[in-house]
């Protein structure tokens, strides 16, 4: 666990390597570690939705922001990839893995 260095006393659980950007929120930055498309993550068959998130530049090593969240944190989410933005519902945001 780290201290934060603007709230001495609050603290904030350390990220898992690699975590799923439909479970992060606004403002979050990094890189698209992998594309794991599971039946469970979209409407569409797992390859149809891996393509589909590939065609939209969510491929490996590509930067990723979380710019906007629907109400309550819920759906769609703004991502902007590689200076790209796109509107993604969380279940299909979960299948990407980011760092």
């Amino acid at each position: 666990m780290m201290l934060s260095p603007d709230l001495p006393h609050a603290t904030q659980a350390p990220l898992a390597e690699h975590q799923p950007l439909g479970t992060l929120h606004r403002g979050f930055s990094g890189h698209v570690f992998h594309i794991l498309a599971t039946e469970h993550s979209a409407c569409l068959p797992a390859d149809e939705m891996e393509r589909r998130l590939i065609e939209l530049g969510f491929v490996e090593g590509a930067k990723v922001t979380i710019l906007h969240e629907g109400l309550f944190g819920r759906d769609p989410i703004a991502v902007r990839v590689n200076g790209t933005t796109v509107a993604l519902r969380r279940r299909e945001a979960m299948a990407i893995l980011v760092s």
